[in-house]
């Protein structure tokens, strides 16, 4: 069963860098496409950042330049570091994985035209002014 555990969430003041990590089991690390998701309280879930299974990335304008997704597929772990925090990146952060073709869909949490279908409990970021 598919497991994905994140860390490395916390508080820091704005200008500062985070990095979390996210440990991910119970499947075939390296054929699935990961992301890092976020949402703050009021607002609706957004992507921040993805890494395909050939190692292509793709960011959201809000983080283009400050963020960086990256994985270790010796340790199943995801990442992503996060610089020049802002009080606008406080928000719960999610991992998730998706072995789900492109552009495919039964209805889940849909966006970057895939089905995210494994998703961590969340860390939260806390960036304050």
């Amino acid at each position: 069963q598919v497991q994905l555990v994140e860390s490395g969430g916390g508080s820091v003041q704005s200008g500062g860098s985070l990095r979390l990590s996210c440990a991910a089991s119970g499947y075939t690390y390296t054929t699935y496409c990961m992301g890092w998701f976020r949402q703050a309280p009021g607002k609706e879930r957004e992507g921040v950042a993805r890494i395909d299974s050939d190692g292509s990335t793709t960011y959201s304008d809000s983080v283009k330049g400050r963020f960086t997704i990256s994985q270790d597929n010796a340790k199943n772990t995801l990442y992503l570091q996060m610089n020049s925090l802002k009080p606008e990146d406080t928000a719960m952060y999610y991992c998730a994985a998706t072995n789900r073709p492109k552009g495919f869909s039964t209805g889940g949490y849909y966006t970057w035209s895939y089905e995210w279908n494994y998703w961590g409990q969340g860390t939260q970021v806390t960036v304050s002014s």
